[in-house]
């Protein structure tokens, strides 16, 4: 390749192997990176710290009494499936800032992260609800939430960087159906609603690594991972299993690819134009993965080879995608 990939979308269904791929490539050199893969250094968007901060505002709730804003219980579902398409927002927000070079400074990391999941709700189509609570309930759930808040804050700003034209943006999110779903989807589930969602700038220059496990295993590899004392991992995180059924139960990957018309690319209709965004599909059913999530110092080189031939291909097949 003459020219780097600008932006990569990382997907799978949960603990397919997303976040240890994008640790390792991470790891790389910028020379290894575009030597191998053809991408520059990576900048990381991710949005399971905003479900994260979700699933903390309804703790926060439920712990005084009230009910829980996005989720009944730690262990269920959204309430509104349309946060789906609010968590594809707030990437968007991110990606834009990252263009714009912007590092927010907000004196409260709470008081700021809920604002903006307010205003990402009502452009995915919904309605603000954090702004609707009494103010002092919302002044006091912010206080036991800020440090996380902070955390998320820190980690986006990190990401900022002045020589964006090197480097190749990595976006990772999970999206599925429930488990019996037919095909399409309906929205706002699966892949198909959330791509249509992305900023058009993403959908123009984006090209998509898939990460291939079938359901099964990625409810057994989600429970391997599970650090119930580290909710907030992006390595270690658990999805409670209701939601691997009711969310992640089918994956509509395969049914887009063969949708398309065009071999190894996936077709994005927004506001009437169409997006042809090439996929390599890198296949983990036999995990190449899980020793990523190590000590960087105990990855065995057999380990570092069978992932870097199973990536390679994948980006080999990623490079001709949408042809034709």
């Amino acid at each position: 390749m003459s020219k780097h990939i600008e932006i990569l979308l990382l997907l799978a269904l949960p603990a397919s192997g997303k976040s240890e791929v994008r640790r390792y490539l991470a790891s790389l050199s910028p020379e290894q990176c575009h030597e191998q893969f053809g991408i520059g250094h990576t900048v990381q968007l991710d949005d399971f710290p905003y479900v994260h901060i979700m699933r903390r505002v309804s703790d926060e709730l439920t712990a005084r009494g009230h009910e829980g804003m996005f989720f009944i219980s730690g262990a269920l579902p959204f309430r509104n499936p349309i946060d789906w398409l609010t968590l594809i927002e707030l990437v968007n927000e991110d990606y834009e800032d990252l263009v714009a070079r912007n590092r927010p400074a907000p004196e409260s990391a709470a008081l700021w992260v809920f604002d903006r999941i307010d205003a990402a709700r009502v452009r995915a189509g919904g309605e603000a609800i954090i702004g609707t609570l009494d103010e002092a309930l919302r002044q006091e759930i912010a206080g036991p939430i800020e440090e996380e808040a902070r955390t998320l804050l820190n980690d986006k700003i990190a990401e900022v960087t002045e020589d964006l034209e090197t480097k190749t943006i990595v976006i990772e999110f999970a999206r599925g159906g429930a488990d019996g779903s037919t095909f399409p989807l309906p929205r706002p589930f699966g892949y198909q609603s959330s791509l249509a969602q992305l900023h058009p700038d993403i959908l123009a220059k984006a090209k998509i690594l898939y990460i291939w496990v079938e359901p099964s295993e990625s409810r057994r590899k989600n429970e391997a991972r599970t650090d119930p004392n580290d909710p907030g991992s992006i390595l270690h995180h658990g999805v409670p299993l209701a939601v691997m059924y009711g969310d992640y139960g089918v994956c509509d990957m395969a049914y887009q690819l063969e949708q398309s018309g065009k071999e190894d690319a996936v077709k994005v209709v927004k506001d009437g134009r169409e997006y042809f965004l090439p996929v390599g599909r890198f296949d983990n059913r036999i995990d190449l993965t899980s020793f990523i999530r190590e000590d960087p110092e105990n990855w065995s080189e057999e380990d570092r080879s069978q992932l870097q031939a199973g990536l390679r291909k994948a980006f080999d097949q990623l490079e001709h995608g949408g042809e034709g």
